[in-house]
């Protein structure tokens, strides 16, 4: 845990100066808060002494001590509140930004550990958790034991022997909030796991609205989210009932020590056998040099020394808390991406030739069964190559592994007859474009949309490639043309426009092999023939590699991968296929005779 901690503190970095300054105040605060009670006796004292004659020239310096003591703790106080509001709030930004960037290095083997919603805990509700214990841990961790440690010598000092009274109750309220904690601990852990749940409903019920509503479910969604919402609140609700103690445990040791402290401290001082007196003719308390003043001082010390007790226990409440969400947080930091670039990465793609060597490949090193096995095939360089197979053959996999999304396990891929472990993952990835199946369009213009392809592309070029991809017809349809704003999710166009603005998007880069994973599902099969048209006319060098449902998205591919059960089945032309794959045959006489036809 030791190691977790620190990967957080590190986070802290350029407001280091604000965590160490906090304490500082904190020790100032603590110092004039035990001082000034001991101070305010020996005004006491002195006046007493003087009867009825005050002196205030007499006075005038412990007047002096106690206002320049007071502003000093002032000072400290709200010091130590600004620097440990910065520090803490300056943890949690570098915190989201070094989650964030880490993700962001994640291959898709990495981020398959973690959930959406889990994902969103830990960089909101975690986050801020571990911002406050921070803050705490910066004020109240370092004056709290401080608070004690000096109220505890101070009240020795003014009671001598009657400060016993405050180290015997001590004990007491330790056990008291101990066993508190060891109740309310393991609530406060599962709650994470609830917030959790809560925010994956939240999301499943936003991304999936048109669904919900479709199937009128809007009663269903309401009542899964109000049972996360009510399993929060009744862990809280669990944890508050045992926390409540706290204020019972504290007002009994406090009044049970004030009353022992008055009854036993006005007994030493009426009682006249309790002193002797000194070679000053001073009196001289068995217990201690006790007057009332100083009495009055060492309950002060008293409080001081039970709320020190109370802060403690609540610092280790909160800290529980928080180590949960440390957890979680250095959970995400810790994990290395899978893929990384090599030593001494190649920064060039020669060409967009492809080649599989004996690949096998699984997602998880547990598995028994290979998602891909001994895969083998070659596509030369410009190529139009076309991928089809039953839902669940391996397509979409067989894809990932060439702009290394995801990495084999056994044998190699070469990409440009380099495989591709070699290359920088930059440059691999800007010379294999990916239309996934998943299309996903930002909100923003379409042209700003466009621009991920190549953020300096000129609006002539953007025009050419959406010709190609079929969609500048449509785009130069709507009032603001490619100024046209898209909401998140591309919710505001349809499916296959959707589709074509991510082709056009992937055209954008210029890259030496495109691949389009099932992404003209959405488009009719007249449109569907005028994409593949214009990428084989327009981008003749470029490898193109198609997966498809209809076989007429890829009949007039150069060769035809048929996938079955992660194997390759066969690979051939259109009229290969037709006369030798039973598969292919099966799928393309469905299409065309028994009412599939499109």
């Amino acid at each position: 845990m030791i190691k977790k901690i620190k990967l957080i503190l590190a986070s802290v970095r350029e407001y280091k100066k604000y965590a160490i300054l906090t304490p500082i105040f904190m020790i100032g605060e603590a110092a004039m808060e035990c001082t000034i009670p001991f101070v305010m006796s020996l005004f006491l004292d002195e006046i007493e002494r003087m009867g009825f004659g005050i002196n205030f020239v007499a006075l005038l310096p412990y007047i002096i001590s106690l206002v320049l003591m007071a502003m000093l703790s002032l000072a400290c106080g709200i010091l130590g509140g600004r620097t440990a509001a910065i520090a803490s709030t300056g943890l949690a930004k570098n915190l989201r930004s070094d989650m964030y960037k880490k993700l962001q290095s994640f291959s898709f083997e990495n981020i398959d550990k973690f959930s959406n919603s889990s994902l969103v805990t830990r960089m909101t509700t975690d986050i801020n958790n571990t911002q406050m214990s921070f803050q705490m841990c910066i004020r109240i961790v370092v004056r709290a034991p401080l608070m004690l440690l000096f109220s505890i010598i101070m009240a020795f000092i003014s009671g001598g022997n009657m400060a016993f009274i405050f180290v015997g109750i001590i004990p007491f309220v330790v056990f008291g909030f101990l066993l508190i904690m060891r109740l309310a601990m393991p609530i406060f852990k599962r709650v994470f796991k609830r917030y959790d749940a809560l925010n994956e409903s939240v999301q499943e019920n936003i991304s999936g609205i048109r669904v919900v509503k479709s199937y009128v479910r809007e009663d269903y969604e309401q009542n899964k989210f109000n049972n996360a919402s009510n399993s929060i609140t009744k862990e809280f609700i669990k944890a508050e009932k045992i926390l409540a103690f706290n204020n019972p445990i504290m007002n009994f040791a406090i009044h049970t020590s004030n009353i022992l402290v008055c009854s036993i401290g006005a007994w030493v001082i009426v009682n006249s056998a309790s002193y002797t007196i000194d070679k000053e003719g001073q009196k001289v308390i068995a217990w201690g040099n006790l007057t009332l003043p100083k009495l009055s001082s060492l309950l002060t010390y008293g409080v001081q020394v039970l709320m020190s007790l109370m802060m403690i226990s609540m610092i280790i409440v909160m800290l529980t808390m928080s180590v949960e969400a440390v957890r979680r947080i250095a959970e995400v930091l810790e994990e290395e991406p899978t893929i990384t670039n090599p030593q001494n990465p190649l920064y060039e793609v020669k060409d967009g030739s492809v080649i599989f060597k004996n690949v096998n490949f699984k997602y998880k090193d547990t598995s028994e069964k290979y998602t891909l096995e001994n895969i083998n095939f070659e596509i030369k360089s410009g190529q139009f190559v076309g991928i089809i197979g039953s839902t669940g053959s391996g397509k979409t996999s067989l894809i990932n592994l060439i702009s290394r999304l995801y990495d084999t396990k056994e044998g190699e891929i070469l990409v440009g007859g380099k495989n591709v472990k070699d290359y920088d993952l930059d440059t691999l990835r800007n010379n294999v474009a990916v239309v996934l199946q998943k299309n996903v369009l930002f909100s923003g213009t379409i042209e700003e949309n466009l621009r991920w392809g190549d953020l300096n592309a000129s609006m002539e070029e953007i025009i050419r490639v959406s010709k190609i991809a079929q969609a500048d017809e449509f785009v130069s349809g709507f009032p603001d043309g490619y100024s046209t704003y898209i909401e998140q999710g591309g919710t505001n166009v349809s499916g296959g426009q959707k589709q074509r603005l991510c082709i056009a998007r992937a055209l954008l880069k210029k890259p030496k092999i495109l691949i389009l994973d099932d992404s003209t599902s959405a488009v009719d099969t007249k449109t569907d023939k005028l994409i593949n048209l214009g990428l084989k006319s327009q981008m003749p060098d470029t490898t193109k590699i198609v997966i498809a449902q209809r076989i007429s998205s890829i009949e007039e591919a150069d060769l035809i991968i048929v996938m079955e059960n992660g194997h390759i089945d066969q690979i051939g032309t259109h009229e290969e296929l037709l006369k030798t794959n039973k598969i292919y045959q099966e799928v393309y006489n469905t299409q065309t005779k028994n009412g599939g036809k499109e």
